[in-house]
C-alpha cells in the first residue's frame, strides 16, 4: 500500500506535536494525566466489581447503562487527572537527593550557636 500525499498542512501540524512533546513540562502532565486516567479506570473497574452501594446493580438497570459507565469514568478521569497532575507540580522543587528528610531550603548549620535576628517594627501607632 503506497503512502498517501502528505499535504504542507499535515507536515506542519506534525511538527508543532514534535516541538510540542520536547517540551518537559507538556510531558509531565502528560505522563501524569496518563497515570491519573488509569487510575480511575481502576477505580470505576473496582466499585463496578464490589458493587459498592449496589452501584452496578443500579447501573445494569438502567436503560442505558454505557451512558452511565461513561460519566462515572468521566468524573474520575477528571477528579484523578488533575490530583495526580498537580501533585507533579507541586513536587518540581522537591530534592530526593538529600537523605536527612530535611527541606533543601532550610540550611543546616553544624554549630550549636544561636543564630541573631533583628526585631524591628514597622508599624505605627496611632
Amino acid at each position: 500500500m503506497a503512502d498517501p500525499v502528505r499535504t504542507e498542512e499535515s507536515i506542519r501540524r506534525d511538527m508543532r506535536l514534535r516541538a510540542l512533546l520536547r517540551q518537559p513540562l507538556f510531558r509531565l502532565l502528560a505522563i501524569n494525566l496518563a497515570i491519573g486516567l488509569v487510575v480511575a479506570v481502576i477505580a470505576v473497574a473496582g466499585l463496578l466489581a464490589l458493587d459498592a452501594h449496589r452501584l452496578r446493580s443500579l447501573i445494569l438497570g438502567d436503560q442505558s447503562p454505557v451512558v452511565a459507565v461513561g460519566l462515572l469514568l468521566f468524573g474520575f478521569a477528571i477528579t484523578l487527572g488533575s490530583w495526580v497532575m498537580g501533585s507533579a507540580i507541586m513536587r518540581l522543587g522537591d530534592d530526593d537527593d538529600d537523605d536527612t528528610g530535611r527541606s533543601a531550603a532550610a540550611p543546616v548549620t553544624d554549630t550549636a550557636e544561636p543564630l541573631p535576628v533583628r526585631i524591628g517594627a514597622r508599624a505605627r501607632r496611632r
